[in-house]
């Protein structure tokens, strides 16, 4: 068992919506810019990851979908192992990439996520999103997560704001009741909601990989069209197509290598959600406690975030669950300003899922990108000052009360 493993080479494509590209081809060029960022050639990879979700459904391409991107791109001979674990497959993949080279079973291994989503049937591309949930148990799982709407003593939900938009992801219905349940619990406000959604689309107007590169005011986002209430459209992650990519090496290849742009894994964690009553310790808790122990240090360390938002809620609740402020706190130090750039913990420096983009089997490696940007001082205009430890928080499918898996990740500049 090797003591460290690190990643040298990282990139993706800017995400957004792509007719004329493929999983294959957006994959392969993110792939050739992390050989790139990375000084490597395609002959240095002993090992790949492939993470996607869809591909399957728009395309009926199953089975062998790493086999036939890396084939393509002109790497045979080596081990191709296909990874689908929802929107956490990509940080799944990176897990598996940096097990599989403390294993001391290769020294270089690549983790590719690429996802297309979009498509000329629009009702298709959210309908695959539901495939994300216990299909089997779907109807009962849905009514664990709605039943907590009978347990609020305070919240009002407005009339005229209930179920405006038919065009959306199940998945903005199970982060609605969780936001509202947060409103009610603790008394958090839809303004923050837009507040964090107006910091993280201020945060991609800096990023030129970013889906949407607009920004935009708590006002705008207020007034956006209602997706379901409290959440309005921007506040929300968009459909998309990306790809990203990460190469992990061996602290032995690394001493032949060179150290100057390589980042340190102090610690990679997976896990599964449970069945567990609403005031039981959530997934991301229990998870972030994992991360910090393995990588020794505490949430107090933490220079930079990128936090699994695919809707603002999903970021709120994130930053309690890793210990960035007290429980029920989330939207306010969002509204004092501690989660921007320039902040005491910026959050989502890339814009997030809101505004990044959620292509979702490449999203986790997109997270990862960003904090290999920041650590190594490369992120231009939305730089964190000194930034020395950043976490990428990625969560994947929803299971009654939480998600069904989740990857965290801590990385520190070697």
């Amino acid at each position: 068992m090797l003591v460290d493993a690190y990643i040298i080479g990282s990139g993706m494509i800017k995400f957004g919506k792509y007719p004329d590209k493929t999983v294959r081809t957006m994959a392969i060029e993110a792939i050739q810019f992390a050989l790139d960022d990375a000084g490597l050639d395609k002959k240095d990879i002993e090992y790949a990851f492939f993470s996607n979700t869809f591909w399957g459904m728009f395309s009926n391409q199953h089975s062998i979908k790493g086999e036939v991107v890396f084939r393509s791109f002109g790497i045979g001979d080596i081990p191709v192992v296909n990874v689908e674990n929802a929107c956490a497959g990509a940080s799944t993949a990176l897990h598996m990439a940096y097990l599989t080279v403390l294993s001391g079973a290769c020294d270089v291994a690549i983790a590719v996520g690429s996802e297309k989503i979009t498509s000329e049937d629009k009702m298709k591309s959210l309908s695959v999103y539901a495939s994300c949930m216990d299909m089997e148990n779907f109807k009962t799982h849905m009514k664990e997560v709605l039943m907590l709407q009978q347990t609020f003593k305070n919240l009002v939900i407005p009339h005229e704001a209930q179920n405006l938009n038919k065009g959306r992801s199940v998945f903005m219905d199970v982060y609605a009741v969780g936001a509202r349940w947060h409103m009610d619990r603790y008394g958090s406000t839809q303004k923050q909601l837009a507040v964090i959604a107006a910091k993280n689309h201020w945060h991609s107007s800096m990023n030129p990989l970013a889906q949407y590169q607009i920004p935009m005011t708590p006002e705008m986002v207020l007034n956006d069209e209602v997706v379901v209430w409290p959440l309005t459209r921007s506040m929300c992650a968009p459909v998309g197509d990306g790809a990203a990519a990460a190469i992990v090496v061996s602290e032995r290849f690394l001493k032949k290598h060179g150290k100057q742009r390589a980042i340190r894994i102090c610690a990679s964690v997976l896990g599964q959600g449970r069945d567990r009553n609403i005031d039981d310790e959530d997934l991301g808790k229990r998870l972030g406690k994992k991360a910090y122990e393995k990588a020794g240090i505490s949430p107090e360390d933490i220079d930079v975030a990128e936090l699994h938002d695919a809707t603002a809620y999903g970021e709120l609740h994130q930053s309690e669950n890793l210990g960035f402020c007290k429980e029920g706190e989330g939207g306010i130090i969002a509204e004092r300003g501690e989660t921007k750039l320039g902040g005491r913990i910026p959050i989502n420096t890339s814009g997030g899922l809101e505004s990044r983009g959620h292509p979702i089997g490449a999203s986790g490696l997109a997270q990862i990108h960003e904090i290999v940007l920041q650590l190594r001082g490369e992120a231009g205009k939305r730089q964190v000052e000194n930034a020395k430890i950043g976490l990428a928080q990625n969560g994947g499918g929803n299971i009654g009360l939480e998600e069904a898996v989740m990857g965290i990740t801590i990385l520190e500049k070697a």
